[in-house]
C-alpha cells in the first residue's frame, strides 16, 4: 500500500503538489532551495525514515562508525532516509552507504548537509538531496542523536512517516494524514492542466483558460 502512495506521488509534480497544498491551506511544507538533487532527472517520493544528529569532537572513531552502520539496518525498505546532521562540515552520505540502502530498497536520501562518493553515487543511480559535496567522513567527529523523531529542516517539521517529494523544481513534505487526499487533487489538477494545455496551444486566451477552468 505505502509503496503504491509513493509512485504515484512521484507522478505528481511539485508544482501541481505545491499548489493543491496551498489551497488546503497548509505551511511550512517547501524544504530549502539550497537543497539539490544529483540526479535531478529523477522525481523521489516516500515516506521519511528521520535521523537527528549531533556534533561531538571527542567521539571514537569506533563508536561513530558502529553508530552509522547500526543507523543504516534501520532504515525500511521504501522509505526516503532524511536527516537533520546538524553538521555541515563532514559528509553524511557516500558509497558504501548509498549501496546498502539501494540494496535495501530505500527510495532515496535527503541530508540537510554535505555528502560525498559522488561519482559512486551517480553510477549507483541511488538519489540523494544534499546541500553540497565533502570528502571529509563522519569518523570521530558525528554521532546519531534519534532516529523516527521528529525533525526540522528549515522551516519545515518532518515527522516519521510524512511523505517526501522531490524532482527539479525542488522538495516537499506532505503530511502522512494527508498524502492521499493530496495525491487524488493533485492528480484531477494534472488532468485539468492537460486541458489547459491543449486549449493554449489551441489558441485560446490564457484569461479566458484561466476564468473557464479555475486554474492556471
Amino acid at each position: 500500500m505505502t509503496d503504491d502512495i509513493s509512485d504515484r506521488l512521484a507522478k505528481c509534480y511539485t508544482g501541481v503538489v505545491h499548489d493543491v497544498m496551498r489551497k488546503m491551506a497548509q505551511k511550512n511544507f517547501v524544504l530549502p532551495a539550497y537543497l539539490r538533487p544529483i540526479l535531478p532527472e529523477s522525481a523521489m517520493a516516500g515516506p521519511a525514515f528521520t535521523i537527528l544528529g549531533k556534533v561531538d569532537p571527542t567521539a571514537d572513531p569506533h563508536e561513530t562508525l558502529l553508530a552509522w552502520t547500526g543507523l543504516l539496518s534501520q532504515c525500511p525498505a521504501g522509505h526516503v532516509w532524511v536527516s537533520q546532521p546538524n553538521d555541515d562540515t563532514v559528509a553524511h552520505m557516500g558509497e558504501l552507504s548509498g549501496e546498502t540502502l539501494a540494496n535495501k530498497g530505500v527510495r532515496g536520501v535527503v541530508a540537510d548537509g554535505m555528502i560525498r562518493d559522488v561519482d559512486f553515487l551517480l553510477k549507483q543511480q541511488f538519489q540523494c538531496w544534499c546541500s553540497g559535496f565533502t570528502p571529509r567522513d563522519i569518523v570521530g567527529w558525528w554521532l546519531p542523536a534519534a532516529h523516527n523523531v521528529e525533525i526540522r529542516i528549515g522551516s519545515v517539521d518532518i515527522e516519521p512517516g510524512d511523505f517526501m517529494l522531490g524532482d527539479r523544481d525542488g522538495l516537499l513534505r506532505v503530511p502522512a494524514a494527508l498524502v492521499e487526499e493530496v495525491i487524488d487533487a493533485s492528480e484531477k489538477d494534472i488532468n485539468t492542466e492537460s486541458t489547459i494545455r491543449t486549449a493554449i496551444r489551441g489558441g485560446m486566451d490564457p484569461q479566458q483558460a484561466y476564468i473557464k477552468h479555475g486554474k492556471f
